[in-house]
């Protein structure tokens, strides 16, 4: 039987906000433990909640950005469950009438070589707050609770069950996580637990309408442990199902040493949390003058630079986005085409998705960090435009440039200079060349005559040989012909 999966993810992303979302304590991260949790996190006698302004408005501006609805009003409500971290015994949450609805997510997938665009749809974005931490290392048998993490204000972020691979959720994941930074309502430190992910996994047959019973996959802090749960999920359900047996509605927790999942506690559904609206907290209005005054804050979104990229640099569609899935790497694209010219663009687009990202992967470096400055790839583009060196010895130049770590602006042209490697574009030397590797090669000159098209490749070769590489590509193919045909 051929199998379907289907994931859904619920995302919680910590806004950045410098203070929780009902009380003053500060949401900086590494403090001693306790030490930032006010009477209000400690859920004390007496205390109010107090909303946080700042909270709100990031979770406009991701409405705007994913084309949601912005609810009029919204309901914060009580979340009801017990857990020791949990000082108050529920948590603030909104759940019938939800801050953000709707929206969508889009993004580049690939797969088996090619690049598809997708869009997931989203169901909602909430507010809450976050519960604290519970810590089992070094008290001897026994846990200690840190309540620093109470009250941090959440955006969570939830979608329709739109995926059907592990490796779709993946890239879903990475596009909202460069999404929220971009818009830099969220830091996306996934060590500190401020962009986690939840991935609700189910399976049925291919053709099946009817949804399996999912499994809830908790507290994903990276995009590996999210690939690797789900995929052993799916396989873990298709095998209890193929073995006669019934997958169970449960929350599991992913075990990355031993890069399984295991069974944490029966699902809840939304009637176990008891929810009812919060007495302590009016109904959010927001009303479409604030909406406005958001949005004016707002930077180029990335749908919208994408369009520019396709109208005023004549990119594709598939570049567009490709470049525009980071802020950083947007930014250094359109730092390229400032200092090499509009006309530079696709050979900058294709540098950037090409060895650009390669050597970043390689070593496992961010855009922004790069060793080599988008105004130095710049000056690289010119050379190649101007006839200086060809794309294969600019490829070398690059991995020069790269290793050298220096802020020369003009790095390029000194490297160019120092390695002997401009590029022959003098006709006479070039004849002289071409000349001598026709008398040394006789027999594939007698053989492109006689019609070999594939011998005409072979001296091509053997003058880029005899030039060390650094023949004008198309200038020697020229001159080539020309003499082959005289």
């Amino acid at each position: 039987m051929q199998w379907e999966v289907v994931i859904g993810l619920e995302t919680h992303t910590q806004l950045s906000t410098k203070s929780k979302i009902f009380s003053g304590s500060s949401t900086q991260f590494g403090a001693a433990p306790n030490t930032q949790a006010s009477p209000v996190d400690l859920a004390l006698p007496g205390v109010l909640p107090v909303l946080n302004r700042g909270a709100v408005e990031r979770a406009i501006q991701f409405g705007l950005a994913v084309n949601a609805t912005i609810a009029p009003q919204s309901i914060f409500a009580r979340k009801n469950y017990f857990y020791p971290d949990l000082p108050k015994g529920y948590q603030i949450s909104q759940f019938e009438i939800p801050v953000v609805q709707g929206g969508k997510v889009s993004f580049v997938l690939e797969k088996d070589g090619k690049s598809e665009l997708r869009t997931v749809q989203l169901t909602r974005a909430h507010l809450e707050e976050d519960a604290g931490k519970s810590l089992h290392e070094d008290y001897q048998g026994m846990s200690g609770i840190d309540l620093n993490r109470a009250g941090t204000p959440l955006l969570e972020i939830v979608t329709e069950p739109d995926m059907r691979s592990a490796a779709e959720a993946v890239a879903y994941a990475k596009a909202l996580h460069s999404l929220v930074m971009w818009l830099g309502i969220c830091d996306g430190n996934m060590q500190e637990g401020s962009f986690r992910c939840d991935a609700n996994v189910s399976v049925r047959p291919v053709g099946q309408a009817a949804y399996g019973t999912r499994s809830e996959i908790k507290n994903l802090n990276s995009f590996r442990f999210l690939e690797e749960a789900i995929n052993y999920e799916v396989r873990r359900q298709i095998e209890v199902i193929e073995d006669g047996g019934k997958v169970v509605q449960e929350t599991r927790l992913y075990d990355p040493d031993k890069k399984e999942t295991r069974s944490m506690r029966s699902k809840e559904d939304s009637q176990d949390y008891r929810y009812f609206p919060d007495p302590d907290l009016p109904p959010l209005v927001i009303g479409a003058e604030w909406v406005e005054r958001v949005r004016a804050t707002m930077p180029e979104l990335p749908g919208a630079m994408r369009e520019r990229f396709v109208r005023d640099f004549g990119l594709s569609e598939y570049d567009a986005a490709v470049l525009t899935q980071s802020k950083a790497m947007a930014g250094y694209f359109e730092a390229v085409t400032v200092k090499a010219g509009k006309e530079q663009a696709k050979p900058a687009a294709n540098w950037l998705m090409g060895d650009l990202s390669s050597a970043l992967n390689r070593e496992n470096v961010e855009v922004a960090d790069a060793p080599v400055s988008a105004v130095q790839l710049a000056v690289l583009l010119q050379r190649i435009a101007d006839g200086t060196i060809s794309n294969k010895i600019a490829k070398e130049v690059f991995g020069a440039m790269w290793d050298a770590r220096s802020a020369q602006e003009n790095l390029a042209d000194e490297i160019i200079e120092s390695k002997g490697l401009k590029q022959i574009s003098d006709s006479g030397a070039l004849e002289k060349i071409i000349d001598e590797v026709l008398a040394a090669n006789a027999k594939s000159v007698e053989e492109f005559r006689a019609g070999k098209e594939k011998a005409f490749n072979a001296l091509i070769g053997q003058a880029m040989k005899a030039t060390k590489g650094k023949a004008n590509p198309a200038q020697l193919t020229e001159l080539l012909k020309q003499k082959l045909t005289a």
